[in-house]
C-alpha cells in the first residue's frame, strides 16, 4: 500500500531542503574562510639546543593577498598571532594573490601589522608569489623585496641560523628556480634543523641528500572544502595524502601541511583556515630511544621476578611446625 504525499507536504519538504541548502551555503561563504583556528603541535627537532625546548614557531601560510581576501581579516590574524609572542615566525609561501602591481602596495600595508618572532622571523615564496604560470621572476622579486622590508628573512634556496636553529628554504616547486639539491647535499645533515617547503608534492622529489627531519608546508589550504569522511574533491597536489595536518614520510622524515589563512575563492567547509603555533621539544635520539626501551624490558623483568612466589617445600613445612610447638 503506498502513500501519496500532498502538495502541502512537498511544498514543506522543498522549503526545508531549500532552507538547508541556503543554510550551508553561507556557513561556507561567510563564516568558515575567517574562523581561524590555531592548532597548537608538538615539534620535536632532533638536535635542538636545550635553550630552546618549550619555544614556539608560528606557522602562517598562504594569506593570499589580492583580490579575494579581506585585508582587515588578515591583519586581525596577524595582532591575534602577535598577542601569543611566539619566539620565531615562519611564512610558508603565498603572500598574494597575483593579478595586477596594485598587489605590492596592498602587500606593503598588510604587513606592516605582521607579527615577528622573538628570535627570528623566515618565510619561503609560493607559487602565487610567482605572478602569472609561476613564471615572472620579477614578481617574485618584488614580492622578496617587500616582505624582507617588513622584518622576514626570505630563504630562496638558502639557509639561516637564528639562536640555534636552522632553516632551510626552498623554492617553489613550480617555480622556474626549484633546485634545491646543493643547499640539501650540503645542510641536510646539520643538527637543529627545520625546512620551509610550500608545495608538499615536493617530499617526493629524490633531493633530500638523507635528510631527517620536519617539513613545514602549505599550498593545499586543506582542500578549502572537504566532505565529511571523504578526501576533498579539488587538492592541487599529485599525492592525494597531502591533504593537512601532520604527514609520516618515508626517512623517518615529517611533514606539517597547514591549512593556510586565506583562500582563493571564499568558500571553506570543513577545512577551517589554521595558524599553527607549534612547541619546539628536543627530539629523541637512536641511543636514547634505545635506551628507553632497555630501561623498560629491565623494569618489566624485575616486576615479574617481584610477582613469582617461591614454593615451600615439605622439609621447610616440618621445620616451621617444629619450630612453633
Amino acid at each position: 500500500m503506498t502513500s501519496k504525499i500532498s502538495r502541502r507536504e512537498m511544498s514543506k519538504w522543498l522549503l526545508s531542503a531549500g532552507t538547508g541548502a541556503l543554510a550551508v551555503g553561507l556557513y561556507t561563504w561567510r563564516v568558515e574562510p575567517h574562523w581561524l583556528e590555531f592548532t597548537y603541535p608538538l615539534l620535536p627537532v632532533s638536535g635542538l639546543p636545550a635553550e630552546l625546548a618549550g619555544r614556539t614557531l608560528a606557522q602562517i601560510s598562504d594569506i593570499h593577498v589580492g583580490p579575494r581576501v579581506d585585508d582587515d581579516y588578515i591583519i586581525k590574524s596577524f595582532h591575534r598571532v602577535r598577542a601569543l609572542a611566539p619566539d620565531f615566525v615562519a611564512f610558508t609561501g603565498d603572500f598574494i594573490t597575483y593579478r595586477s602591481a596594485q598587489q605590492f602596495e596592498q602587500l606593503r600595508r598588510v604587513l606592516v601589522h605582521m607579527p615577528h618572532g622573538r628570535l627570528g622571523t623566515v618565510g619561503i615564496l609560493g607559487n602565487h608569489d610567482y605572478g602569472f604560470h609561476w613564471r615572472m621572476l620579477d614578481v617574485a622579486d618584488r614580492v622578496t623585496a617587500i616582505a624582507r622590508d617588513a622584518g622576514i628573512t626570505v630563504l630562496r634556496n638558502r639557509a639561516i641560523t637564528l639562536a640555534g636553529l636552522q632553516f632551510l628554504g626552498v623554492e617553489d616547486l613550480w617555480s622556474p628556480l626549484f633546485h634545491p639539491a646543493d643547499l640539501l647535499a650540503q645542510k641536510s645533515q646539520d643538527p637543529s634543523t627545520i625546512v620551509l617547503c610550500h608545495n608538499p608534492d615536493a617530499a617526493d622529489r629524490p633531493i633530500w641528500a638523507g635528510y631527517q627531519g620536519w617539513i613545514l608546508a602549505g599550498h593545499t589550504h586543506g582542500g578549502q572544502c572537504k566532505p565529511p569522511f571523504l578526501p576533498p574533491p579539488l587538492l592541487p597536489v599529485a599525492n592525494k595524502r597531502y591533504v593537512s595536518g601532520k604527514i609520516e614520510l618515508s626517512g623517518n622524515r615529517n611533514m606539517y601541511i597547514s591549512r593556510g589563512v586565506g583562500h582563493l575563492l571564499r568558500v571553506r567547509f570543513n577545512a577551517r583556515p589554521e595558524i599553527a603555533v607549534f612547541q619546539l621539544r628536543q627530539a629523541d635520539t637512536a641511543a636514547q630511544k634505545a635506551n628507553a626501551v632497555a630501561c623498560e624490558c629491565e623494569r618489566q623483568t624485575n616486576t615479574s621476578q617481584r610477582s613469582v612466589s617461591v614454593p615451600i617445600t615439605d622439609q621447610d613445612l616440618l621445620r616451621k611446625m617444629t619450630m612453633a610447638l
